[in-house]
């Protein structure tokens, strides 16, 4: 299910996003853990800062499902691993948004992209 102009908008100004991949049951939402998101090129996009190694990562991976919180509400989603395509008009996203922060260049970094996901709202 795509998300609506509007869900897009109010994601991409906040910054309160939490990504809560479901745990090893699929069903129960594991810990929110509080990360960073983008829009670009009408799709959601989210990294892990530490890498591949991220635990709420390898669980979006493992399990494709979870929940996110971001801008006062809570969905569920899927989550999609990407190519190397997008990984440029995702850092770009990432650049215009926290553009001001010490933590830009490792969220822009190989090791990032390695750990990028698409993530979806669930039908």
């Amino acid at each position: 299910m795509p998300w609506t102009r509007t869900q897009l908008d109010a994601i991409a100004a906040a910054d309160d996003f939490r990504v809560a991949p479901f745990r090893a049951d699929g069903e129960t939402p594991g810990t929110p853990t509080f990360i960073w998101s983008v829009v670009t090129g009408g799709a959601l996009y989210i990294r892990a800062y530490s890498g591949a190694g991220s635990r709420w990562f390898r669980a979006a991976l493992d399990q494709g499902a979870g929940q996110v919180q971001a801008a006062g509400r809570t969905w569920d989603v899927t989550f999609h691993p990407v190519d190397d395509s997008v990984q440029d008009a995702v850092d770009d996203a990432y650049r215009a948004k926290y553009a001001d922060s010490r933590y830009l260049a490792p969220m822009i970094s190989d090791r990032a992209h390695g750990a990028t996901v698409e993530v979806r709202l669930r039908d």
